[in-house]
């Protein structure tokens, strides 16, 4: 669904009538004599430039399609943010036994914590790729 300045711009563009011109080599304005319906179809013949500029899905957001939570992807993820929390622990508890045992915690709780968000997102988009289509 569009937001509301999506659709106040739409609204805009709707209300005014415009022309389409093209400026010759010499400065001056040129009306186009072409329908409009002829002009979409040949941007459709169109091939795109690169293969980047290609949209998977045909929506303008997203274009990756959404990978399944995997408990190894949690880990992983774990692993980077664990030393994170450690470094913050020791600043803030300043005994490195105490530091390592509660971020060692905090660690092995975010592995399902984190499983559980995966699987929240991928349910998410799972369901609004049923309702788009």
């Amino acid at each position: 669904m569009a937001t509301k300045k999506q659709r106040r711009r739409r609204a805009k563009d709707k209300r005014h009538e415009w022309e389409t011109v093209y400026v010759d080599d010499e400065g001056n304005e040129v009306e186009v004599d072409e329908p409009a319906s002829s002009r979409r179809e040949a941007r459709a013949d169109r091939k795109p430039a690169t293969k980047g500029s290609q949209r998977s899905g045909g929506r303008g957001r997203g274009g990756r399609t959404p990978e399944p939570p995997s408990w190894r992807r949690s880990a992983k993820r774990t692993l980077i943010v664990a030393p994170i929390f450690f470094a913050f622990l020791l600043v803030v508890e300043k005994e490195l036994p105490t530091a390592f045992v509660v971020a060692a915690l905090y660690s092995t709780l975010f592995v399902p914590f984190s499983y559980g968000i995966d699987m929240l997102s991928y349910r998410m988009q799972m369901r609004r790729a049923m309702r788009d289509r």
